[in-house]
């Protein structure tokens, strides 16, 4: 019999803690999560569901306007805020339900409410402690806002899901993922769109490319893109804010959102008491096995800021379960993770940029293409695609894939495939594509910028 009350107890019941959690109890331990705010974490409540529903919302306006080059008339149409949010809601209330009876059917017990460790094997949750062999943090990351004169004006991505009307206007501040795809969603849904970022380009760590053309089509749909600016403070003017810019501008708006970076969530629960180590950036420091320097407390997913992708989160949670329960010392790989970004046009994006593979590689070639997708040669919409290709020159293996267009995000995931199997250029072109299709592109690259 153990002296514990638990064999694992897990703070924060995201996705990479939930599915921890599940896979551990079903290995056949005790088990226990606690939850303050919403089971399902950022990914569902406030991050990747919402905010894909957002962007189909914002889609329509486009396709309605498209739909007259394919021989349809279509009415007058309007746009209510406040049923996307509604509806919204009642999705992700669905999905609560849904990670709710996952947990309970595998066993796990679910104590809601604020976790705060007491020592390394305790755990207290309002007022009731429960003890525990190992303890794993997964709590996450949470909105940076920088300490300028008017921050109480600011929301965050967290505000925007349950905002109750929306704005005419709105700056928002940043150049990461975030803020793109929040401009794209607002834009797309008829908001006057300002992006207000003090790099001089948009989605650092992309490929160059890709954030060209992106920052390119963007401004031609209407975008707004202060580059090389930041905001110094922020006024509240009559029925709407002033945004004061560094250069002694100021600019009108009805809300500031800023999407300047997340901060691993670590702070506050208990770790900083047994000398759990973080760094700089507050992120829990954690080995190859998600262990922290203290023995029975491990870390994963966005609070300690490695790959903050929900998907490396979840894979996170079941290399740690199985070689803790299930003897299966399976690590996760890192390398050629893929990813998108859901602005518009989409970016998907797996491997290597040209620069990282450069800078690693002494032969390399790149295959580029810009083009515009068939459907828009009817349509009216004025938006090119661009997919590019990076592979090394001595032994045709690619290395990298990006690509920028409606469809990306689904072709890139097939592209990912590729690169882990090791495919090579050469195999790339006897693969016979389908026609007509964007992704077809892929197989029938010829042109090669060295």
């Amino acid at each position: 019999m153990t002296q514990y009350d638990y064999d694992l107890f897990v703070i924060g019941a995201g996705s990479g803690g939930v599915r921890a959690a599940r896979m551990a109890s079903g290995h056949g331990v005790r088990v226990a999560i606690a939850e303050q705010r919403y089971i399902g974490g950022t990914c569902v409540n406030v991050g990747c569901v919402p905010k894909k529903l957002f962007v189909y919302a914002s889609q329509f306006r486009d396709q309605f306007d498209a739909a007259a080059g394919f021989g349809w008339t279509v009415g007058k149409s309007t746009f209510n805020w406040p049923s996307l949010i509604a509806n919204k809601n009642q999705e992700i209330e669905r999905l609560h339900a849904v990670y709710n009876n996952l947990l309970l059917k595998s066993g796990v017990s679910i104590i809601t409410g604020r976790a705060n460790l007491l020592d390394v094997h305790t755990v207290a949750v309002d007022g009731t402690e429960y003890s525990a062999e190992r303890i794993l943090v997964a709590t996450g990351g949470w909105p940076f806002v920088p300490d300028i004169p008017g921050k109480q004006h600011i929301v965050t991505s967290n505000e925007m899901f349950f905002l109750d009307q929306l704005p005419k206007r709105i700056i928002i501040a940043g150049g990461g993922y975030i803020a793109v795809e929040f401009a794209s969603i607002l834009h797309g849904l008829g908001v006057n769109t300002t992006i207000c970022h003090r790099g001089h380009k948009l989605l650092n760590g992309f490929d160059e490319d890709i954030r060209d053309f992106l920052a390119h089509e963007m401004t031609r749909k209407g975008i707004n893109i202060l580059f090389n600016t930041d905001i110094e403070a922020i006024e509240s003017a009559d029925d709407c804010f002033a945004a004061q810019l560094v250069d002694g501008s100021k600019i009108s708006t009805d809300l500031v959102m800023y999407a300047t970076g997340r901060i691993p969530n670590s702070t506050g629960f208990g770790l900083e008491k047994l000398g759990v180590e973080l760094d700089s950036k507050r992120a829990i420091k954690v080995n190859s096995d998600y262990q922290t320097n203290v023995p029975s407390i491990y870390a994963l997913g966005d609070v300690t800021n490695r790959v903050n992708l929900t998907p490396v989160a979840i894979a996170e949670g079941m290399a740690l379960t199985n070689k803790w329960y299930a003897n299966q010392p399976i690590s996760v790989d890192y390398d050629n993770i893929p990813t998108a970004v859901f602005c518009q046009p989409a970016i998907g994006t797996v491997g290597l940029t040209e620069a990282q593979a450069r800078e690693k590689y002494s032969d390399i070639d790149i295959y580029k293409t810009s083009f515009t997708p068939m459907k828009n040669t009817l349509s009216g919409v004025d938006e090119k695609n661009l997919i590019k290709m990076v592979l090394i020159r001595s032994t045709d293996r690619i290395i990298g894939v990006h690509m920028v267009g409606s469809d990306a995000p689904e072709i890139i995931q097939g592209m990912a495939i590729a690169i882990r199997a090791g495919a090579t250029k050469a195999i790339f072109d006897s693969t016979i594509g389908i026609h007509p299709t964007t992704a077809e592109e892929f197989v029938t690259l010829r042109e090669i910028e060295t």
